[in-house]
């Protein structure tokens, strides 16, 4: 466990020892618990952390480097952190890490001394490998013959290391171990050999020579390693799987069957290329990710978090249930640049949530809205986690017009909660802060405006078109310029080390993942399951779009239990979203909700960290809270439907397909004889499109819906048979559908979290809830007249309640004077 992690669990003051502990193996969940080195090994890492954030930044604010050093440095330095500060584990562990280290010398020390050259070596081993497939374990245990000095190596290496890295890690249990470095060295030698072959390997790609095969595979092992040492082995089971899947593609059902694939080009291809281990997770981490995790711990240490509650605190402290909207709010500002919504939950949870239970939410209650409030931190620019910065490199689009879209359903999502949590103080009886020396929100905003700056700066900067990685880098250097607007919170030379070593370390938990995203999103590509995934989405939906959403979410959640949401994301996207594709979901929207719905483990039983970490924050039933936050945290699955089916709340046009109709022909084909529009053209409802010959006679096919022709599939003289596109179009975002889509959106929403708190102005009725139920899909759906019946509905139910009211009141007894 880290100095820092301990510190900010002893600053909970008002949680108990045990509740602290219960918080802590939450926490380490995430991630496991790592070393804190001292003496020399202490400066290696420091040396080691702080090097690459000054790398990173100037390669961010000041010259660009090339891709090997780019994506090359990030991926070293993380692997041989994770190996000096993550400990191998338990023994069992350990003697199986190593025989593997034995092998990895032994073979490294047969090709220095007894084989003429790596190419011989490779040879030899070859020949066992046929042996092996030819002759099974007989023809196995013939072939080793002349390799019995390697076996004897590997095992005399390993029961070597085992007793010396017992006694060191005895003697120096915050040390690395001698196989925790020889781990270090192997990757450095390993990532070393990718930088300095990289341009030799692109023109080499598809004939890679014997010792790129061999670093290849030893590349494989230690990413598997790094992702074990610090996620455990739910992830790293995956990468397996997906190794053997690639491998055994010949012997599975013919529904997931393929050719498969030999070690070595399976190595090759996830190691040396840019499409597995060095592929798209370490593009978008060393370009984007880390830079953002090193601006949320330079902001973190200018004292501007006491602002992030204070603001939010004189906002809302003072309203209905203010306490639990103190913590929406605090959540909101605070996400949107911490990219975890389980270090969102503990850092503004520490403060909230006590809050909470003192103003008189239960205490499930408590611990269960700081979790549902803090998810939607990953959905609010300028940060939006690393997902978005994911979405914008995978979809090829600007990461500022990924901000731009995501504002508005982030914060329908963080108003979903905030009206939640008003009816639910309504209908509890709980009122808002009354301390008399509570400051109003004017006074704190003229009194720490300059906190603001940084967040400002970078949505600016990205506004006007600059890179995230410099927006990041020069809002870096605002945290550091506000600092010394006080003196309590000026950052000197000593601090601003500091925060560099924090954000070094915050970012190997995400790194750590970088090895085997890249295995399994190389193993998707290399072997075409993505195509297959998407054909057995739409198979199981049968065409039916809400039927395929709900399949994903399933996924998404499933996947989430073992990976982290980032991760979810990333694998979900690859295999799901051109299924969506294809059911008539704009890409950039089918990424969305995708994106969305990798949030869903955080706060959906039976995993849900985060809200199992509010739980220990405040004190009650892990299993409660978690069902608890995820009854506020539901406009989680509510926004991916919009996204879907109204498109234009994205700023998206809507897919449309126009089709060769049935007919009553025995013919199977059709004569295209005229096609009346042209790409590009505007098309209005009853509009002829094509002509086509059916049974001699000419039946002209015309236009249901508005919109614009984006491809024509059919020329005049071509053949056409039922159920064949003729014309793919598109039902354009105007001004007026946007504004129509929002509109209904924040209108549902209130109907929504009616019906689902039960509670308009008094609990509800089953009579007055089925009503609220039909008002809320009417609101959704972005029409006037949905709109008008919607609103209509929602009004009769008021008018009603206020009736129940007001008779209420009558029949209460007159207060008779003393």
């Amino acid at each position: 466990m880290t100095e820092e992690r301990d510190k900010e669990l002893e600053e909970l003051a008002d949680v108990s020892p045990e509740e602290r502990e219960k918080l802590k193996k939450i926490l380490e969940k995430d991630s496991r618990s790592f070393r804190t080195p001292d003496g020399f090994w202490k400066w290696v890492v420091a040396i080691l952390g702080g090097s690459m954030v000054i790398f990173y930044f100037y390669a961010a604010g000041l010259k660009a480097v090339a891709t090997e050093y780019h994506r090359g440095v990030y991926v070293f330095a993380t692997y041989v952190l994770v190996f000096l500060l993550y400990p191998a584990g338990k023994t069992k562990m350990r003697a199986l890490l190593s025989l593997t280290l034995g092998a990895i010398l032994s073979c490294t020390a047969a090709i220095l001394l007894f084989y003429p050259s790596t190419a011989a070596f490779h040879a030899r081993l070859m020949e066992v490998g046929e042996a092996w497939g030819s002759g099974g374990l007989g023809g196995l245990m013939g072939a080793l013959g002349g390799l019995w000095g390697l076996v004897i190596g590997t095992i005399a290496v390993a029961a070597a290391l085992m007793p010396i890295d017992s006694l060191m890690q005895k003697r120096w249990p915050q040390k690395p171990t001698l196989s925790d470095i020889l781990f270090a060295l192997a990757s450095t030698g390993a990532i070393y050999y990718w930088i300095s072959q990289f341009e030799a390997l692109n023109y080499r790609a598809g004939a890679e020579n014997d010792l790129d095969a061999l670093v290849s595979i030893l590349g494989i092992i230690l990413s598997l390693e790094v992702c074990r040492r610090v996620l455990g082995w739910s992830m790293t089971f995956i990468g397996i799987g997906m190794l053997c899947f690639a491998y055994f593609g010949p012997h599975l059902p013919d529904v997931l069957a393929h050719r498969g694939f030999g070690i070595e080009r399976l190595a090759t291809a996830l190691y040396l290329t840019t499409n597995g281990v060095f592929g798209v997770m370490a593009s978008v981490l060393a370009t984007y990710v880390i830079l953002f995790i090193f601006f949320g711990a330079f902001l973190q240490k200018s004292g501007a978090g006491r602002f992030f509650i204070d603001l939010p605190l004189a906002i809302a402290g003072r309203s209905t249930g203010g306490p639990a909207k103190v913590a929406v709010i605090a959540s909101a500002i605070f996400g949107s640049v911490s990219g975890s919504a389980i270090a969102n939950t503990v850092s503004t949870g520490a403060f909230t949530i006590p809050l909470m239970k003192r103003a008189g939410f239960r205490p499930h209650v408590a611990g269960a809205i700081e979790p549902a409030a803090s998810i939607g931190g990953m959905f609010l620019p300028p940060v939006m986690g690393a997902g978005g910065f994911l979405m914008a490199e995978l979809t090829e689009t600007p990461y500022a017009y990924i901000m731009m879209i995501s504002v508005f359903p982030a914060l329908i999502y963080f108003f979903s909660v905030f009206c939640m949590i008003h009816f639910e103080a309504k209908k509890m009886g709980i009122m808002g802060i009354t301390d008399e020396n509570f400051p109003h929100w004017k006074d704190v905003l003229k009194r720490d405006w300059y906190f603001a700056m940084p967040l400002v700066i970078i949505t600016v900067l990205m506004i006007m078109g600059r890179s995230p990685g410099f927006a990041a880098f020069w809002a870096t250097l605002s945290c550091i310029v506000i600092s010394w607007f006080r003196k309590e919170t000026r950052m000197g030379i000593k601090e601003i080390w500091q925060a560099i070593l924090v954000g070094a370390n915050n970012t190997l938990i995400i790194g750590a993942t970088l090895g085997v995203i890249g295995i399994i999103v190389g193993t998707i590509s290399l072997t075409g399951i993505g195509l297959k995934f998407s054909d057995i989405i739409i198979s199981l939906a049968d065409g039916n779009l809400l039927l395929a959403l709900l399949l994903v979410a399933l996924a998404s959640l499933v996947l989430g239990m073992g990976v982290p949401v980032t991760a979810a994301y990333l694998i979900v996207a690859v295999l799901a979203v051109p299924a969506l594709g294809d059911l008539g979901v704009p890409i950039l929207a089918a990424h969305m909700i995708v994106y969305w719905l990798s949030q869903d483990s955080n706060i959906t039983p039976p995993v849900c960290v985060a809200a199992y970490a509010g739980a220990a924050i405040a004190g009650s039933d892990p299993w409660k809270t978690g069902w608890t936050a995820f009854k506020y945290a539901k406009l989680l699955y509510v926004m991916p439907i919009l996204f879907a089916f109204t498109p234009s709340i994205l700023f998206e046009a809507k897919p449309i397909k126009i089709t060769m109709p049935e007919t009553e022909s025995v013919v199977p084909f059709s004569t295209v004889l005229k096609v009346h529009v042209k790409e590009g053209q505007h098309f209005l409802v009853g509009e002829d499109i094509v002509t086509v010959l059916v049974d001699d006679q000419p039946l002209i096919i015309k236009a249901k819906k508005e919109g614009e022709v984006k491809r024509i599939r059919v020329n005049a003289g071509g053949m056409t048979s039922v159920g064949d596109t003729i014309i793919e179009g598109e039902i354009m975002a105007t001004p007026a559908k946007i504004v129509s889509s929002f509109v209904s959106a924040v209108l549902g929403t209130i109907a929504f979290c009616a019906m689902t708190m039960g509670f308009w102005i008094r609990r509800t009725t089953l009579p007055e809830w089925l009503v609220l139920v039909a008002a809320t899909i009417l609101l959704y759906w972005p029409t006037i007249p949905t709109d008008l019946v919607g609103l209509v509905l929602v009004g009769l139910v008021w008018f009603v309640q206020k009736a129940k009211n007001k008779k209420d009141l009558d029949k209460e007894p007159p207060l008779v004077p003393a």
